[in-house]
């Protein structure tokens, strides 16, 4: 049992994200466990905690959900001088500003700080956290597209230096995949290693369950089978094999929602001349459910690279809730729910391969069985169980030591 202190006082927590709470233009993991937390009857407030390439000066924003912001500027706008976020040279006098707004609370409050991105690792020193966490979605230090340069190395140095220390510092460490469990477990001290655990990704699964009425995107008159991709659009992606796929399936359209990530000069601005390739550009995060329900097929089409063994997309659960089939490509981490008619994970990068595999989920899509299979399985993700059973191993953890 808790003890009457613990009982007593409410809870505030700190989430250090990689970017401002709109910044993303995206929901991500991140966003849904502060929603979460703020949902608690024992939190009393949650604070966001996110570099900004603006130069303002920190202080308290107040943000339309109910949590509050505090944004540490970068050095210059430009992405190069990003690297600072990762040295406490250049941060430290801002992260120490906020921890000395946090004293005058002191003793009144449990302070959690959740480190969900390697940045600002002097924080986890500048303050007496109740509990450290490091929630780790990502092999941050790889390269997001494959490719090396001198100055990527060096950012990779930069990276992971912060992240050994925020491993250092956690309690408890949650990790979205098993591949990052080992990462992790391997930069571990001995004595930490029972406190890491893989909690992988989840959905809200009554919003994506419901039938929604889709929204009106497609081409008049489209009566034929879509193949989704849903989310942050970035260099991890398998164009090419996309590209080819849609000229050789030309009555199928592939359909792309999301933020383009890639630059101007990327693949997937050639995949998109394709005629029956089509991009909506940026969606809200509430709209999301109604594209779903477009999609005959979700797909997750990742290149072979070391950053993407250790992804676990926020889109498969998703895609399942809404009763859709879903493909994956060089997904490891979702191999072991492959399964006929719910899911499919492939390791070949062959376009006949997927358009194969494809073709096989064209045909269950609308079975009732498999639809009810789907949302089986999407029903026991919900992120409401995940990020309750997260909460339960912290405070397990905390009277444990």
């Amino acid at each position: 049992m808790l003890g009457a202190e613990w009982l007593m006082k409410q809870n505030i927590h700190i989430i250090v994200a990689a970017a401002k709470w709109t910044g993303d233009r995206l929901k991500y993991r991140r966003h849904r466990l502060a929603e979460y937390l703020d949902r608690l009857p024992d939190t009393d407030g949650v604070i966001w905690v996110c570099p900004s390439p603006e130069g303002e000066d920190p202080e308290f924003t107040d943000l339309r959900n109910g949590i509050s912001q505090w944004a540490i500027s970068d050095l210059l706008p430009q992405k190069f001088f990003r690297f600072g976020r990762y040295l406490d040279l250049f941060y430290q006098k801002k992260t120490g500003l906020f921890a000395k707004q946090l004293e005058h609370m002191e003793g009144n409050f449990h302070f959690f700080l959740w480190y969900t991105c390697p940045i600002f690792p002097k924080l986890a020193e500048q303050f007496p956290w109740t509990r450290v966490i490091y929630d780790c979605s990502d092999l941050w230090a790889a390269p997001i597209g494959g490719g090396h340069s001198p100055l990527s190395v060096l950012r990779r140095k930069l990276i992971a230096r912060s992240e050994q220390r925020v491993i250092n510092a956690a309690d408890t460490l949650f990790c979205t995949s098993d591949y990052l469990h080992d990462r992790v477990s391997e930069r571990a001290a001995q004595a930490k290693q029972s406190r890491i655990f893989t909690i992988e990704n989840g959905v809200s699964f009554s919003r994506f369950s419901e039938m929604r009425r889709a929204t009106q995107v497609l081409p008049e008159h489209f009566q034929g089978t879509i193949l989704g991709y849903i989310g942050g659009i970035k260099p991890k992606l398998d164009f090419a094999l996309i590209r080819e796929a849609a000229r050789r399936k030309p009555e199928w359209l592939f359909l792309f929602v999301g933020p383009d990530g890639t630059g101007p000069d990327s693949l997937f601005k050639k995949l998109r001349e394709k005629k029956n390739v089509l991009w909506t550009g940026s969606v809200s995060p509430e709209e999301v459910p109604q594209y779903t329900q477009l999609v005959t097929i979700g797909i997750m089409p990742y290149k072979p690279s070391v950053y993407n063994q250790a992804v676990f997309p926020l889109k498969l659960f998703e895609f399942l809730a809404a009763g859709k089939p879903a493909v994956g490509l060089h997904l490891p981490s979702t191999k072991k729910y492959d399964q006929a008619g719910v899911y499919r994970e492939l390791e070949d990068g062959d376009t006949a391969a997927f358009i194969k595999v494809c073709e096989e989920m064209e045909q269950a899509a609308g079975m009732e069985t498999f639809i009810r299979k789907r949302q089986e399985l999407a029903g026991t993700k919900d992120w409401n169980a995940l990020f309750a059973r997260m909460d339960s191993l912290i405070q397990q953890d905390y009277w444990e030591h």
